[in-house]
């Protein structure tokens, strides 16, 4: 199931024949309250979500999404207006896993769906660790010392690239290009503030993830292993 929360009905209405027809099952809503409501009854495979809504706006309703630990991994695509490359790279900066130009073409959206649901899509099997931190793909999961952690998609797939690159020191433009995509307009501090937050949220571990002076960062661990299973 895809929501798409677009407040123009002509465009929301196309939206949703593209998707149907494409195989996908669809919702359109207007507004926020209207998706609040469905996402209760409800827990979407991906959200298209338009910038500009009336009452609350797009990127409110986005933070809210990557604060809370039941929806916080659920994929979302921004619409956002022509030219505002501000908007674009508060809603990346926020969690956006991707965004579309308005006016984009229909093969356009789907395109850029597929591609985040592909990037999504947890893969069976592979646990990796290191120290206390626990990352299982299959049930896309981080524990640490035992416990959950809630990440965003974007503070997930850094941990993930570092625990499999242990010792490894990526650059800032490195992690921008693998994590955000070659086609993303932010700067490199859309890195930084990825890395304060994870670390935030691994506690005590956080410190496993190093600022390497002048080049990037890296994580460091005495014990890792990656086991299929």
């Amino acid at each position: 199931m895809i929501f798409c929360v677009e407040d123009d009905s002509a465009v929301r209405d196309l939206m949703i024949y593209t998707l149907k027809t494409a195989g996908f099952k669809a919702k359109g809503f207007s507004d926020g309250k209207e998706f609040w409501a469905a996402l209760r009854d409800k827990r979407p495979e991906l959200i298209l979500l338009d910038i500009m809504l009336p009452g609350e706006d797009g990127i409110s309703i986005l933070k809210k999404l990557r604060d809370s630990p039941l929806t916080s991994d659920i994929p979302v695509i921004m619409s956002t207006a022509k030219d505002t490359e501000f908007d674009k790279v508060i809603g990346l900066d926020s969690g956006a896993d991707d965004y579309l130009v308005k006016p984009f073409g229909m093969m356009e959206m789907l395109s850029r769906i597929k591609a985040v649901l592909r990037r999504t899509t947890p893969k069976t099997g592979v646990v990796l660790s290191c120290g206390d931190i626990l990352l299982d793909e299959g049930r896309h999961l981080v524990l640490v010392k035992g416990k959950p952690v809630s990440l965003t998609l974007k503070e997930y797939e850094v941990l993930k690239m570092f625990m499999e690159n242990i010792d490894h020191v990526f650059t800032r433009e490195v992690l921008l290009s693998k994590i955000w995509g070659l086609d993303f307009i932010g700067e490199t501090r859309t890195v930084d503030v990825h890395i304060g937050t994870l670390r935030t949220k691994l506690a005590e571990c956080g410190d496993m993830i190093k600022t390497v002076r002048g080049v990037g960062y890296k994580m460091e661990g005495t014990e890792s292993e990656q086991e299929n299973i």
